[in-house]
């Protein structure tokens, strides 16, 4: 079996560091999906307007390793409980294939690159390929009596994030509630709460360097990438 991408998702994101580990916990995140030559055409997406959400099949392309893992650590137990890969959503699998379901926004045509998919509530790094894109159907894809897995037993533990007004002006307002809503998920790596440590991430042009303590976020310094 051969699969190859048919698009790629342009998203804000240079860096895995900060992404959010699923699809949809911030509504506000937007991406870009350009097909590549041989689906640019208005023919594929033809009626995709009418579905308010869509399935991306897409590569964990930062990811790929040769050998592969029976177990992994999930962030969501800690990063030290071990669990089996299929009982997990690890980008560390057999197949570095990942599945996000997100909001469609718009579709737009470009004389260049063809049409044009507008999405929302990402969780891809920018550049990332796109296998497939099919859509969401409610009275078939989603199922209220679902149970979560160990994912159930962890309580959401949101970070309270301080930024400094000085700070504050570095940001674009029309950014400024995304970042926040970056930052109280916790975007450290699981297994190391270190409170003198100083953590930094990268969204758009600007670079966010915070350290943590307890459940505060403090944000010491926003910087310009060059």
């Amino acid at each position: 079996m051969e699969i190859k991408p048919i698009a790629v998702i342009h998203t804000d994101f240079p860096e895995k560091f900060g992404i959010p580990r699923q699809s949809g916990l911030v509504p506000s995140l937007m991406g870009r999906i350009e097909f590549y030559p041989e689906y640019r055409t208005k023919d594929a997406v033809r009626g995709i307007e009418g579905y308010s959400h869509l399935w991306i099949l897409w590569q964990f392309s930062k990811s790929i390793r040769e050998n592969w893992s029976a177990t992994v650590a999930p962030p969501r137990l800690g990063g030290r409980q071990k669990m089996g890969v299929f009982a997990t959503r690890s980008p560390f699998r057999p197949n570095p294939v990942g599945l996000s379901c997100v909001k469609l926004e718009s579709v737009q045509y470009d004389e260049i690159n063809g049409p044009v998919l507008y999405v929302s509530g990402i969780d891809m790094l920018d550049g990332t390929p796109v296998y497939d894109i099919k859509p969401y159907i409610p009275y078939t894809d989603s199922r209220p009596d679902a149970t979560g897995g160990f994912s159930d037993d962890v309580k959401e533990n949101n970070l309270e994030v301080c930024i400094p007004d000085e700070l504050k002006m570095k940001i674009q307002e029309q950014d400024y509630d995304t970042i926040k809503t970056l930052l109280s998920q916790d975007p450290r790596t699981a297994y190391i709460h270190d409170n003198n440590r100083v953590w930094g991430m990268s969204y758009k042009d600007i670079n966010i360097r915070f350290t943590v303590e307890g459940d505060l976020l403090k944000v010491l310094e926003i910087t310009q990438i060059p």
